[in-house]
């Protein structure tokens, strides 16, 4: 309920933003065009987010009989969130990581690495089936999306207004100023929130799902402490970060900032402290 609520709040934030931005520097024609654009070219991907993710992260899809284990775990655990069984795909990737992808429960797929499977224990790999699983059941590709689409509407409202000078006598200069360079900033910021927000949602409905928060919270565990390494991915792609469990990717204190994941600390605590 409280995560539901915050995002709430994040999605008013970003549709307020997009708003203002709209009103300071295209008025409503250049709001409308920049909000249909928006909305063409993230529905496109909406239908398609599936095949690309798939697809750029080398992931093959397995049967009961090439991944017996894998399929009954999902298959159990499936049954037990109430969700149709979705497809099983496997990458070559040596880290351990996976990922949900999929519009809805009907058009879903679970992926995982081979290094996940190679290095995560029966009840381990349960909590992460469960927590991509969690994503599933709350539709969280869905709310990505209209993230996205508000998002992206903000950054071309202000590329549009740049290239073309924009109504600079609406409101002043200051509106103008906050739009172009504050606004898109902002607009990432609270994306980045919202993303935070249902990996948050995804490891509690994970653990409903399970009763064991102690698969997860080792799971991700281990992740934290590969990370810590710098292990770097072999084909894992920077542009699906959100998608995996946890950001395979090591960075600098600015890039932390900006990550799509909370911090793996963080998310232990909160898994253990509800149980």
């Amino acid at each position: 309920m409280v995560n539901n609520f915050k995002l709430l709040i994040l999605l008013i934030a970003l549709s307020s933003l997009f708003l203002f931005v709209g009103y300071s520097l295209g008025g409503q024609t250049g709001l409308v065009i920049s909000l249909i654009f928006a909305v063409a070219t993230q529905g496109i991907a909406f239908w398609n987010s599936d095949k690309i993710a798939l697809s750029m992260n080398q992931a093959q899809e397995v049967s009961k009989e090439e991944a017996p284990k894998l399929f009954e775990i999902t298959e159990k655990l499936s049954e037990k969130a109430g969700l149709p069984m979705p497809k099983v795909y496997i990458t070559p990737e040596r880290l351990p990581n996976a990922f949900a992808t999929g519009r809805d429960p009907e058009h879903s797929a679970v992926a995982v690495t081979q290094g996940l499977l190679s290095n995560l224990d029966e009840a381990e790999l349960e909590g992460v089936i469960a927590h991509e699983l969690g994503h599933i059941k709350n539709r969280d590709v869905f709310i990505s999306t209209i993230a996205a689409i508000l998002a992206s509407a903000i950054s071309m409202l202000a590329q549009f207004s740049y290239f073309l000078g924009g109504d600079r006598e609406r409101g002043g200069m200051l509106p103008f100023i906050v739009s172009l360079v504050v606004a898109p900033f902002a607009a990432m910021i609270i994306q980045m929130a919202i993303s935070r927000s249902r990996e948050y949602l995804a490891d509690s409905t994970a653990v409903e799902i399970t009763g064991n928060p102690n698969g997860l919270a080792s799971a991700l565990n281990k992740l934290e402490q590969i990370s810590k390494a710098g292990h770097q991915p072999d084909s894992l792609k920077p542009a699906f970060s959100s998608l995996y469990i946890a950001n395979p990717f090591s960075g600098d204190f600015f890039s932390s900032l900006l990550n799509t994941h909370p911090p793996i600390p963080k998310r232990i605590e909160k898994i253990m402290g509800n149980f």
